[in-house]
């Protein structure tokens, strides 16, 4: 895997380093199917993992964020870092961070940053994914709006990976993971087995 060990370490985020390495390796496995997608990039740990396996296959990796930080990282909250808070603005802004990541890690010529919301993004999109990386917002109506306006531009045989997937309530937000069942139960994906809290669903139907 071509990727710097040191990069990683020095990155902000919240991807375990097995979970970080399944992406990398799903993200080489649809290097035949359709460019990359992710949902929530922070400061570009992720986009490191998936960044490097589209670079090595010559795809495409679009990361889309608002930069602003998702509910949990606002001031007062849980993972408020105020490294990335510019009060200028009285803003999150994790857009420099997320930039430098991708220059240090010489993704530049591999990864389209698109700084909105997923949403909005998703209005005018038609390009059809082989992966779709679900990592923004955790409350319930960010996680299913991510969910219903791209799992329809993933091709069959193309991937869906939702992060945070927690069973028990006592072990973190149960958005993300009611929202995989909602996956599941659609008929449309196949489960595969997940790694650490990263749920993995393949589209079905012919490639």
């Amino acid at each position: 895997m071509d990727i710097d060990t040191e990069i990683i370490q020095n990155i902000k985020g919240y991807l375990e380093e097995d979970e970080g390495k399944a992406l990398h390796e799903y993200a080489l496995a649809v290097s035949l199917t359709g460019p990359c997608l992710e949902i929530g990039s922070y400061c570009g740990k992720s986009a490191v993992y998936l960044g490097a396996a589209c670079r090595e296959t010559g795809n495409v990796l679009f990361c889309i964020d608002h930069h602003r930080g998702s509910e949990e990282q606002q001031p007062g909250e849980t993972y408020f870092d105020p490294a990335v808070f510019d009060y200028h603005t009285f803003c999150m802004d994790t857009f420099p961070c997320f930039r430098r990541t991708v220059a240090t890690a010489d993704l530049e010529n591999t990864v389209v940053p698109l700084v909105c919301r997923s949403e909005l993004a998703a209005r005018a999109w038609k390009t059809p994914l082989g992966l779709v990386f679900i990592d923004g917002g955790h409350s319930y109506p960010a996680v299913k709006t991510d969910y219903d306006v791209w799992h329809k531009h993933i091709l069959p045989g193309g991937y869906l990976l939702i992060h945070d997937i927690f069973q028990d309530p006592a072990k973190g937000g149960q958005a993300p993971y009611d929202v995989y069942r909602q996956a599941v139960s659609s008929g449309n994906f196949k489960e595969e087995p997940m790694v650490g809290t990263l749920g993995i669903l393949r589209k079905k139907g012919d490639k």
